[in-house]
């Protein structure tokens, strides 16, 4: 007997449209909070789509105003054909000529709570609830009434109920006052709707949306690929400088990092030069750099610019431009963005502001021209591709590394396990003899290192063949030799000062004498070069490239597919923020979820040192796990580095260090939500813990997870003991549990938190572990642990909210230690739990 086909699925042809199909008999495979969602809906008339979970499906009401916090205020609600429950996060553009044409955003989202049996109330025509959403909250009813309308469906009212959450519209209308997604904040949409046009190709056809106008703007932002990919792309140089997006409205310029700060005042002629372009209510997207003699970016010539609060001479290069004039052309194709942005620019020659070009050569001539111009890469943006406000693959980063010949003036001693030498002192002949370019101690195995040193013992010398010689502190320690070795480097960048930057060695080269090793400039780069280039870039890839002495092997494999993100990446990654991820590791025993194969493959926790030897890693004392294999400390880069190579994604440590094993120096609250909560929900839950904290007098720390919540860190004097501080955070949790119930369990388990937060104190007993600040988890798109200030958290967007891609531009720009003034002084007093009501043991 064939199926009867759904009236959603009658009315949608899904080779057209991509919104989801409903899939018979597919439903919850277990109890949870119920969802709801209300999507924007921009088609023949805006209106407002209200669904609620029920019965494994969403039921749907059209309302055409929108919901309204005014109890006075009864919102015809028109009950439309039952939605499946993917609908729920749909946002795209339904094609002309299909059921429902239009723009569809997730306006708002979150779980709904029946204030009754749903089932039976529902079919009784009169629901009541509370909804915990993004922007809808408190009570609500709705209620079927005898109306009719111009078609068969049911007419409801959706009516606000009073309490706190309750105002008036004369005072507030909250569909005006937020119009955007809460996930993508894109809007559709407004007051007065643009008419939509038809066009003969959708890749050139404008969309003019006089939508409101948004505050504030989440940049695009680019994934990092290894090659260039197929298709037809723009190409633009990759600035080495600060992301710039420029707010202009009411005649007032004023100018955003990616992360939100108000830089205005650091960017006088920038933001001075934009007021003079004469626009209303325009976001512009660009990159502010310092150019070198050569017109080259400068990254070291920009921070000085900033130290000395000099801001002229800086150049704002304009590359995108998702607002001008109130006309949202986010969803215009990006060359359209692009040439009204151009125009409007105009000449700029006398101005800090300039034009973003786009290559036309092919790509592939494009990467290696810029990396032979010492430029750190490009960006390809895909043709046609709309602006959005995240990390999206229709940009594309590709980065340079440059790589030349050093003669070998040096080497530092040692450190730690390490054998041979620490670091090689570098140079180039000059005119007047040896310049000093740096040290590079990275990219040396224990055979290079032993076969480097023995040659470097034979030329040994008592001073320095530099013709400027270093100062004291530069060559303590150092041991000079005879200027005749010359070392191929890889390098990041030339300082101002000729220093190169984040230097990886090679390896040793005997075909060209050290008298004639010169830096290398873009002017005497050879016609021949992109192809030398790319021999040398194959010659890479047929490698293995070694990091911190550690050689990393299979360097290419992606580990996780969302970013593209490498092996040799993340292993990069770490490297580069190990003066921030090693304080939280060292000296404390660390256990290691371990993805061989990446995030999408097998993940396996290791807490013991065991047959399969991590590169580096410390092994620590029997006694302090007696009955188990050793327990393991990371405590130096090149261990980091190793823990990365043998397929390590996090990292995981103990409440207490290794010299004081039996008295913990913090602990830890996780606040671990039902994931169908909103972010506000988290954000509020998070609050109010810090509130009890803050009475019962202790000072926290917070940190984003890096999955779905925040980790409250309270550091201890180290005076109790393991079950001391454990039954201490479960009294805290205990207490807010019983507080507010309906927010709080501190009960363990998926269905104990329906609807609610577990405040997780299990991370505090002896040999559990948390999630180490800085440390990657092994999660889509690689998010990152990372501390933040108090008055972070109430702009904080998710708790993944940094990734491998975008935490080092985040660290750059902290002006202080989000956790300054940590120290572990504070004790647990009686007074602390009797305000718990609790017992100290």
């Amino acid at each position: 007997m064939a199926r009867v086909q759904s009236e959603y699925n009658r009315k949608r042809n899904f080779e057209r449209t991509s919104e989801p199909p409903e899939r018979p008999g597919k439903r919850r495979s277990k109890a949870g909070a119920l969802r709801f969602v209300v999507q924007k809906h921009d088609a023949r008339r805006l209106h407002y789509d209200f669904r609620l979970e029920l019965d494994g499906t969403l039921k749907s009401w059209a309302v055409p105003k929108g919901p309204s916090l005014d109890p006075r205020d009864k919102r015809l609600a028109v009950h439309v054909e039952d939605h499946p429950l993917d609908y729920a996060g749909f946002e795209g553009s339904i094609p002309e000529g299909s059921y429902g044409a239009g723009d569809v955003i997730v306006w708002d989202h979150g779980i709904w709570q029946p204030q009754g049996d749903p089932a039976a109330d529902y079919a009784a025509g009169k629901l009541k609830f509370t909804l915990v959403g993004e922007k809808l909250a408190g009570d609500w009813t709705l209620v079927r009434t005898r109306l009719r309308g111009s078609s068969d469906k049911q007419q409801w009212l959706l009516i606000k109920e009073r309490d706190d959450i309750a105002r008036s519209s004369d005072e507030y209308d909250i569909v005006e006052a937020q119009p955007q997604s809460v996930i993508s904040g894109t809007l559709v949409g407004g007051p007065s709707k643009a008419p939509k046009r038809k066009a003969a190709s959708k890749a050139k056809e404008t969309r003019e949306v006089s939508a409101a106008f948004p505050d504030s703007l989440a940049p695009q932002l680019a994934t990092l690929v290894d090659r260039p990919p197929e298709g037809d792309w723009l190409y633009e140089v990759k600035y080495d400088g600060y992301r710039i997006l420029a707010r202009i409205r009411g005649g007032e310029v004023r100018l955003f990092t990616r992360n939100g700060h108000d830089w205005t005042q650091r960017l006088p002629q920038q933001a001075k030069a934009l007021a003079k372009l004469g626009l209303e209510d325009s976001w512009l997207d660009g990159e502010v750099v310092a150019l070198n003699k050569e017109g080259l970016p400068d990254f070291q010539q920009l921070q000085n610019a900033f130290d000395v609060g000099r801001s002229q001479g800086l150049i704002y290069f304009l590359f995108d431009a998702p607002f001008i004039n109130g006309q949202d052309l986010r969803q215009s194709p990006l060359e359209q963005r692009r040439e009204q942005l151009k125009a409007l620019l105009g000449n700029t020659d006398d101005t800090p502001l300039r034009f973003s070009d786009a290559f036309t050569a092919h790509h592939r001539d494009i990467v290696a021209s810029a990396c032979a111009m010492s430029l750190e890469g490009v960006i390809g943006k895909r043709s046609g591709s709309l602006y959005v406000s995240r990390r999206n693959p229709d940009w594309i980063k590709l980065k340079c590394r440059l790589r030349q010949e050093f003669v070998i003036v040096g080497y530092s001693s040692p450190k730690g396990s390490r054998s041979g030498f620490g670091a090689l002192l570098l140079a180039v002949s000059e005119d007047d003899g040896l310049r000093y370019a740096g040290r590079v101690g990275t990219g040396f195995g224990e055979a290079s290192l032993k076969d480097i040193h023995q040659r470097l013992h034979k030329l040994a010398r008592a001073d320095s063949p530099l013709a400027k010689k270093l100062s004291a502190a530069q060559a303590r320690g150092v041991s000079w030799v005879e200027p005749q070795l010359v070392g191929e480097v890889e390098f990041a960048e030339w300082t101002r000062e000729g220093i190169v930057r984040q230097a990886s060695f090679i390896a040793l080269r005997s075909d060209k004498p050290a008298t004639q090793i010169i830096r290398e400039r873009p002017g005497d780069t050879p016609a021949a070069e992109p192809e030398k280039g790319a021999k040398r870039k194959a010659a890479k890839a047929s490698g293995k490239p070694v990091i911190a002495g550690v050689t990393i092997s299979n360097p290419q494999r992606v580990i996780d597919p969302e970013s593209g993100i490498t092996k040799l990446e993340l292993a990069e990654f770490y490297a580069a923020i190990a003066d921030w991820l090693l304080p939280f590791l060292n000296n404390r025993p660390v256990s290691l979820l371990r993805a061989p194969e990446g995030v999408g493959g097998e993940q396996f926790f290791q807490k013991h040192a065991e047959r399969l030897a991590i590169p580096n890693i410390k092994h620590l004392d029997q006694a302090l796990d007696p009955g188990h294999a050793r327990l393991m400390e990371i405590d130096s880069l090149p261990a980091l580095v190793g823990a990365a190579q043998m397929g390590c994604i996090e990292f995981h440590t103990w409440g207490a260090t290794s010299d004081r094993i039996e008295t913990p120096d913090h602990f830890v609250l996780d606040l671990d939500p039902d994931p169908a909560l909103p972010w506000r929900s988290m954000l509020e839950a998070t609050q109010l813990t810090l509130t009890v904290l803050d009475e019962l007098g202790l000072q926290a720390f917070l940190k984003t997870s890096g999955g779905k919540g925040i980790h409250i860190i309270v550091p201890l004097a180290r005076r109790a003991d393991w079950d001391t501080v454990k039954a201490f955070a479960k009294a805290v949790a205990q207490f807010m549990a019983r507080q507010l119930p309906e927010r709080f369990t501190a009960t363990s388990g998926p269905k104990n938190r329906v609807g609610k937060i577990f405040l997780d104190y299990l991370r505090n007993g002896r040999g559990a572990s948390t999630v180490a600040a800085y440390s990657v988890r092994a999660r889509p798109g690689l998010p990152v642990s990372v501390p933040i200030a108090r008055d972070e958290l109430a702009g904080l967007r998710s708790a993944g909210q940094w990734t491998v891609g975008n935490l080092q531009q985040r660290l750059e720009e902290l002006e202080q230690d989000p956790w300054e003034g940590y120290a572990n002084r504070q004790r647990i007093t009686r007074a602390m739990w009797r305000r718990l009501g609790a017992d100290a043991p």
